[in-house]
């Protein structure tokens, strides 16, 4: 590429001298005093930087700095000699936990796929609950009643997760037909749904309703908090187009479905690619809470699996970090699927 002058200078034709070009003149100002426009915008907006650093440490030190002991997953278990001093492995726990055969194996497999299937069941039925709140709390036409059935849904995801499981304990606890029974076990004993005798009594001592009960409780939870994004973006659209559309003859039904839903789709997509990034990230320590010997065929997950092994005495951390490892891998790979099927068919994408 040739270079020239006419590029840098340009003709003034009142003194018939060739100037800098004016707007070079603004680039390279910008590109010397570069930094010190950085430091000048830092130092104006000190307090916005400053709210910052928690945000940055947490990510250092539960992001980032975890990521050193991945290498655990690479290395011959030895509790007494740090990581980095550990023998190389290769990919012998990766190996163990998929081909092995052994009951090691069988777990392991059993453990994914219960992973699978309750994160398919809460992206299917999850999902769009927080969509169905938010369309619900946009039809509510008195700020009072909206304001308090937000507040209402909000509230679950405030509690903790110990004290969540606690009620949801209560409700379905196994006891006699006339003491010590939760509401929902004596209500379906009533019906003859269950059998408070046989040896599966109660709806936590079945592994037949365990999934269930986790998807419900986790709706429950956060489905209020989960509108949010949702209805941010239903108040944001124009009311204009809301106008058009009962000028054309649209009720509310009509409206929601040709005016609501499309103008919030790029939202919807975006939420859902990164719901599907985290599908395989089921939290351990709701199922960890929830769980017993009787429901551990239908309730044990990667994440369970990997606390068990890791953390147990006399456990062995490796086998744990290759679940986890292959459990992020997963989830990676279906954010890039999901992240280019987006893309291709409504050009909506999260990069």
């Amino acid at each position: 590429m040739k270079v020239r002058a006419a590029d840098f200078l340009v003709y003034d034709q009142a003194t018939g001298k060739y100037r800098e070009n004016p707007e070079q003149v603004v680039r390279d100002d910008v590109e010397k005093h570069y930094w010190k426009h950085v430091c000048l915008t830092i130092a104006k907006d000190w307090r916005l930087y400053l709210m910052l650093v928690p945000m940055l440490l947490v990510f250092l030190l539960w992001r980032y700095f975890p990521m050193y002991e991945l290498l655990a997953c690479f290395k011959v278990d030895d509790t007494v000699l740090p990581v980095s001093q550990q023998l190389f492995s290769g990919f012998s726990y990766f190996k163990r936990l998929l081909f092995a055969g052994d009951s090691l194996s069988t777990e392991f497999w059993r453990a994914l796929r219960n992973t699978f299937i309750i994160s398919f069941y809460g992206l299917c039925f999850g999902f769009p609950m927080p969509i169905v709140l938010a369309l619900f709390f946009n039809e509510v036409r008195s700020n009072a009643a909206r304001s308090v059935f937000q507040v209402l849904t909000y509230l679950p995801k405030f509690v903790s997760t110990v004290v969540m499981t606690s009620l949801v304990t209560m409700l379905v606890k196994q006891g006699s037909l006339t003491t010590g029974m939760g509401i929902l076990n004596q209500l379906l004993t009533n019906l003859g749904i269950i059998d408070y005798e046989s040896a599966n009594a109660g709806l936590l001592n079945n592994p037949a309703y365990f999934r269930t009960i986790y998807e419900v409780s986790g709706i429950w939870e956060g489905a209020g908090y989960g509108s949010i994004v949702f209805f941010s973006a239903i108040i944001a659209i124009s009311p204009t187009s809301y106008e058009a559309a009962q000028i054309d003859g649209a009720n509310k039904w009509a409206q929601m479905r040709y005016v609501v839903l499309p103008s919030i789709l790029s939202t919807i997509v975006i939420m859902l690619i990164s719901r599907i990034g985290g599908l395989l990230n089921v939290g351990y320590e709701k199922v960890l809470l929830l769980y017993n010997n009787k429901t551990f065929v239908t309730a044990d997950v990667v994440s369970t699996f990997a606390n068990r092994y890791g953390m147990s005495t006399g456990g062995q951390p490796g086998l744990a970090s290759a679940a986890e490892m292959m459990n992020n891998v997963v989830g990676m790979l279906l954010v890039i699927g999901a992240n280019t099927i987006a893309r291709k068919a409504s050009n909506t994408s999260l990069y």
